[in-house]
């Protein structure tokens, strides 16, 4: 029997990754969607803090969930989300790294020489650096647009935080706009 599409989005995330193995693009198809939003969170964060292209990173992110999907197993333990998550930001870390040695080196850098994986020291000062950069969000910015711009990091549209927070889209895309202009002369300083 087979499965239509709709049947897809009932399934846990590792039977849909097991079938994707198999050669079922429905799955596949499922799996992708279905983590796009944290790609694109993982993305805007970076983008954001290290004024980098978000488009570029969610390109980078989708390659990683893609090559995720192929690489799961069960066997390991982890939920396919956490892996995902994981192979995700591993690949963000990793381009940001070769535009970073590229831009200071001057030359092309093959991306297949990008190497993977963090120490549990990289990912400890990861997480100090995210507390660090939350408090320089919060003295640069007013209230209104510390809220948008986290709403904004955590994946919700334009429309959603509009809703959220009673403000117009107009708003909402002011606020991020002024945000992003008090964000980059703030780490110009630093």
């Amino acid at each position: 029997m087979r499965w239509s599409v709709k049947d897809r989005k009932n399934e846990k995330d590792e039977a849909l990754c097991a079938l994707a193995k198999e050669g079922d693009a429905a799955a596949l198809e499922e799996l992708m969607a279905r983590h796009k939003g944290t790609v694109r969170r993982c993305a805007r964060k970076f983008s954001l803090r290290l004024l980098a292209e978000t488009d570029d990173l969610v390109q980078e992110g989708m390659i990683a969930l893609y090559a995720a999907i192929g690489s799961y197993s069960p066997a390991s333990g982890k939920s396919f989300k956490n892996f995902a998550y994981l192979c995700v930001l591993r690949r963000i870390y990793s381009y940001l790294r070769f535009v970073s040695r590229r831009t200071a080196e001057g030359s092309d850098v093959d991306p297949d020489s990008i190497a993977e994986g963090e120490t549990p020291e990289e990912l400890l000062l990861i997480g100090e650096s995210d507390e660090e950069f939350r408090l320089r969000l919060m003295r640069a910015l007013s209230d209104f647009e510390f809220r948008v711009v986290t709403m904004y990091l955590e994946g919700l549209s334009y429309a959603e935080i509009s809703e959220a927070t009673g403000k117009q889209i107009k708003s909402i895309d002011n606020a991020l706009a002024r945000a992003k202009r008090k964000l980059q002369r703030a780490f110009a300083e630093s």
